[in-house]
């Protein structure tokens, strides 16, 4: 027998956009093949052992409201669990959780594996197949040949990953790992641009040498927020971090060792993440300040090792466990490797549509750090889009996209498609200009439907989805039509520090005012208290579907003004969206706008006038001329 090389997808890179990708396609129903260097650290964490953060942790939970798995992953494996910015606005609220890192890997290739219509292949790709300007398929190192209908490439810091420590340089795509040193070549060669970034990572240290009781206890929380919106309660132990911070003597060190730093004496020359620096960047960048907070992570459940978050270096080794001594706690410090900086090749990705397909060579997807990107929710919500749309390629089906009103996926892959990137380009609230639209709470209602047309939705989601809106939709209206008399809530609402009644209100107004919360007024009035219970009695089984049905209809009712004008807003944008100008404008020629506008949009070839009025050099008066010239 011999074994059929022949799939309707070909994911290359194991990685977490290569998971999202394989999975996606696979449950479209295309016959796909994961290509990865090393089964073993399929989904591996090579950086921090945590998922989520600022405006990350809403990329994972649309990541789960689609049908991807990332969010079920980390609530498998999370060792601690925290809702940061919980001071702000719900818009701001963001997941985080530290997580085992052997579990979180083991558990990814556990749900790769019994993926039916998935494949995987442990080998190297080191060149594509195009004919006719589409690809068909792509060889490995060993000589395979794979042919596919669409391959998707989410190959991380592999291709010709260079590592750093002091002057010493070893190829590698991280830590003990080789290189991919072949693809990169093999596309450029057909008219596709690559460039090189830089990123790092900190040292890994012992918990044993570490004075633990020196330090500040972190603690996470335990009440029922989690990633996925299908997620047990937790099911492992929750642990503890601890924080320290730098000192004189240790910036005294690490300044001395500056002229060995490849960051500073030219050894790197390609650009490092502004949002995560390394150690020696914050010591030059911010000079006047006398310390930085660290963070001492733990790797997971059964291991010593711990994540020094805050300390990312390049430093030579010597220049790096001198300055962790310095500081009291880690002042016997034993370490079980350096941090190191690693350069690495992407593609501008403004090469790419929309749906991640390339507009040189059609079939050809591109996910994760390939296009710019750092962080793995970021890769992750990548890969997912690529990997829907490259099944839906494959099988002759239109491509899908998400707006920049309906998730941070949809703001994230335009960013970078319509501006570019200069640097590793990581996801914040503030790059979303509907971020009262794109809360964590509400990313199931924004897009499980979406995961429900294309069978990415299990029937246990689609039923909770179902029920939770309804409930939710319920309880949104008993407040609208619910009256309140003053001799009902005034001694509350005065508890409160806010004005009492002098006539009846509606509940849905009392909600909107601060300080005032639906559990403190369902003590106040029965008829509330009892349909918040009916709805628990009946969800008692899953206490936690109840307690995110609260609290997703008292945001729903309590910031309804904002939701109301941003929705607005979105709508105003929308009837630029529906403007097609592709192939309709010859910018060359259109000399009432500016040269660099002419260039930009030459270059990028927007699909609409909204896109081409979020390209960076492109003005409003640029626009009003394109509007003028489409009008006739």
């Amino acid at each position: 027998m011999s074994y059929n090389f022949n799939y309707d997808v070909l994911v290359v890179g194991g990685g977490h956009a290569g998971c999202e990708a394989a999975i996606a396609s696979a449950r479209l129903g295309a016959r796909t093949c994961l290509i990865t260097m090393d089964m073993n650290k399929i989904a591996h964490m090579s950086c921090n052992p945590a998922v989520g953060g600022i405006a990350k942790g809403q990329i994972v939970r649309e990541i789960d409201a689609l049908g991807g798995r990332m969010g079920e992953v980390t609530d498998a494996s999370s060792i601690q669990f925290r809702m940061l910015n919980r001071s702000k606005g719900p818009a701001m609220w963001s997941p985080r959780a530290q997580c085992d890192r052997m579990r979180f890997s083991a558990e990814w290739r556990r749900l790769v594996e019994n993926t039916e219509n998935l494949h995987i292949w442990q080998d190297e790709a080191s060149e594509i197949l195009v004919e006719n300007g589409r690809i068909v398929g792509l060889r490995t190192i060993w000589g395979a040949e794979f042919h596919a209908g669409a391959v998707v490439l989410t190959a991380g810091t592999f291709l010709n990953g260079l590592m750093h420590v002091g002057d010493k340089r070893v190829e590698g795509g991280r830590c003990a790992e080789p290189a991919a040193k072949f693809l990169s070549e093999s596309i450029e060669s057909f008219g596709i641009k690559k460039d090189r970034m830089k990123t790092g990572t900190p040292v890994r240290i012992d918990k044993r040498s570490v004075h633990i009781e020196e330090m500040e206890v972190e603690t996470g929380e335990t009440d029922y927020h989690r990633f996925s919106y299908i997620s047990p309660l937790r099911q492992l132990p929750q642990l503890v971090c601890w924080t320290c911070n730098t000192n004189a003597k240790v910036h005294e060190i690490l300044n001395g060792g500056l002229s060995k730093s490849p960051l500073f004496n030219g050894q790197i020359q390609s650009i490092g993440p502004r949002y995560c620096p390394s150690i020696e960047t914050k010591i030059v960048t911010f000079a006047g300040r006398e310390s930085h907070p660290l963070f001492l992570e733990p790797e997971g459940l059964d291991t010593n090792e711990l994540y020094l978050n805050g300390f990312s270096s390049s430093l030579p080794m010597e220049v790096q466990l001198e300055a962790l001594r310095a500081i009291p706690a880690l002042r016997n410090a034993v370490v079980y490797r350096p941090g190191y900086a690693i350069e690495y090749d992407f593609f501008d990705p403004t090469q790419l549509k929309h749906t991640l397909e390339s507009k040189v060579i059609e079939g050809f997807f591109f996910a994760g750090q390939v296009n710019g990107t750092t962080g793995y929710e970021e890769a992750a919500g990548q890969g997912l889009m690529a990997g829907i749309n490259a099944a839906l390629k494959a099988g002759g089906s239109a491509g899908f996209t998400l707006g920049r009103d309906e998730a941070y996926i949809g703001v994230l892959i335009d960013d970078l498609v319509t501006k570019g990137v200069d640097e590793p380009y990581r996801m914040f609230t503030s790059r979303a200009e509907y971020r009262v639209l794109l809360r964590q709470d509400n990313a199931d209602v924004r897009l499980t439907p979406y995961a429900e047309r294309f069978g990415l939705a299990t029937s246990e989601r689609k039923a909770r989805f179902h029920r939770k809106k309804e409930c939710i939709d319920s309880l949104v209206d008993f407040c609208r039509k619910t009256s309140v008399k003053p001799a009902e809530i005034n001694a509350y609402l005065l508890s409160v520090n806010s004005a009492p009644l002098s006539q009846s209100s509606k509940l849905f107004e009392l909600l909107t005012r601060p300080g005032v919360e639906m559990s403190a007024l369902a003590k106040e009035l029965p008829a509330l208290q009892s349909v918040l219970q009916n709805i628990a009695e009946a969800e008692k089984e899953t206490p936690k579907f109840f307690d995110e049905i609260a609290e997703a209809a008292e945001i729903e009712v309590k910031y309804s003004g904002y939701i109301a004008r941003e929705r607005k807003l979105a709508e105003k944008m929308q009837r630029l969206e529906e403007i097609k100008i592709k192939g309709h404008l010859d910018y060359a020629k259109i000399h009432q706008i500016s040269t660099e506008a002419r260039q930009k949009l030459a270059a990028i070839q927007p699909e609409t006038l909204a896109q081409a009025s979020r390209i960076p050099g492109v003005s409003p008066a640029d626009i009003s001329v394109l509007l003028i010239l489409l009008g006739r």
